[in-house]
């Protein structure tokens, strides 16, 4: 009865296309075999490119008269995102990437010669420019960490960082999870530390959200950006900033536009009269929404948060650890070096393993791919991240594929 009860469930989702931990069938067209690089991209799933062309149909069909439609569908996504960061509504910016977010921040401080901006080494660049930008713009002071401290001994990092805060740091900025090891930084931790000294937490979250837990308000963000086409499995050009409420009425962007003040459709609706260019900025992150939006890329990303709030990342997260779990062990086995982190509050939806001889990482991400197995090859590591659609039964098959370049003498040797 159990096992019946199970199968129509699932025929039942598949039914009214609905997401199941384990399968592809919302992803029919995605030719390779084994999809292990949404740490780069995830593919576009059939609800997606749904959203997406009924974005074009509506304005091809209805012109000005669908705004209002794809109006509620961003006020949706803003709920969707929200509520996977536990923040609230207001406090969610729909922008345009990650680097929109940051920028968005570093444009917006009230910066004083001197401040001091706390960053890491090794970081992605995303997180890096713009702050050191701002720094030259503005006279700021630079502080560095090594981002690899917090793998190879978290404890002796967070009490160096300790120290740094103590000496005062306006801003630190951090990934929640590095690019190219995987680890799942301790922002619980550095959070706690960063408001014990009054220090401004800036997270950076395209390797997280999606499919790592994060909860603004217990973590102590202050600002937060994501882009969309990662782990949320929404098209490129999409993202979205949090900012604290708490810490928006004190930003002064050096940038606004007309959608930045309140009431911005004021003249297009009301009476005459209603024309002014002295309206006040808005006080909530909706600030950095300042001009048309683009409709076709959030209606995509919409259709895919819901469909992870469907799951819930709690859910998707277990997921994604069986499956690395399973692998991470077979590539030890075969003489890799793993990143992964020990315990689970250290981990995130990447394994990146290093070969004996890194400088091959590249050659060996080509070579799975040979073999049907899409990874990635930052840094010197061999990058895995799977997300909800990969079923654990592909393990099998990335190791088969990693133990046939093995017996064939190594990447490019098989012909």
């Amino acid at each position: 009865m159990m096992a019946v009860s199970l199968n129509t469930d699932v025929n039942q989702r598949r039914y009214r296309g609905l997401p199941e931990l384990g399968s592809r069938a919302l992803f029919p067209t995605l030719e390779v075999p084994v999809y292990l690089n949404h740490g780069s991209l995830s593919p576009i799933s059939e609800a997606v490119q749904a959203s997406i062309n009924e974005v074009l149909a509506g304005y091809a069909s209805r012109g000005m008269g669908w705004y209002a439609v794809e109006t509620e569908r961003r006020e949706r996504l803003r709920a969707n995102l929200a509520g996977m960061l536990s923040a609230d509504q207001g406090e969610i910016a729909l922008v345009g990437n990650t680097t929109a977010g940051i920028q968005a921040i570093a444009l917006g401080l009230d910066w004083q010669p001197t401040d001091r901006v706390l960053l890491l080494e090794g970081e992605f660049p995303t997180n890096v420019m713009p702050w050191l930008q701002a720094a030259r713009n503005h006279d700021l002071q630079t502080v560095w960490m090594e981002a690899e401290a917090f793998r190879l001994d978290r404890a002796g990092a967070l009490e160096r960082l300790e120290a740094e805060l103590s000496r005062g740091v306006r801003l630190m900025a951090i990934s929640a999870v590095q690019f190219a090891t995987g680890q799942r930084m301790p922002l619980e931790a550095i959070g706690e530390l960063c408001r014990r000294f009054g220090t401004e937490l800036f997270v950076d979250a395209i390797q997280a959200l999606g499919v790592v837990p994060l909860d603004v308000k217990a973590i102590c963000i202050d600002y937060l950006a994501c882009g969309s086409h990662k782990w949320l499995m929404g098209p490129e050009g999409a993202g979205l900033l949090y900012v604290d409420a708490a810490r928006a009425g004190r930003l002064n962007p050096q940038l606004a536009g007309w959608l930045s003040c309140e009431d911005p459709f004021a003249f297009l609706t009301r009476a005459p009269g209603e024309l002014r260019y002295d309206r006040p900025l808005r006080r909530d992150a909706r600030l950095f929404e300042a001009g048309t939006p683009n409709s076709i890329g959030l209606a995509g990303l919409e259709a895919s948060t819901a469909l992870l709030t469907e799951l819930g990342i709690d859910s998707i997260f277990d997921h994604v650890q069986s499956w690395l779990g399973a692998l991470e062990p077979a590539l030890v086995e075969c003489g890799f070096e793993s990143a992964r982190m020990g315990g689970k509050e250290g981990r995130s939806g990447i394994l990146s393993v290093r070969p004996p001889d890194p400088a091959l990482a590249p050659a060996w991400a080509a070579a799975l791919g040979a073999q049907g197995v899409a990874c990635a090859s930052p840094d010197g590591w061999i990058r895995f991240s799977p997300h909800w659609p990969n079923a654990l039964s592909e393990v099998d098959t990335v190791v088969t594929a990693v133990d046939e370049i093995i017996a064939a003498g190594g990447p490019g040797q098989i012909t």
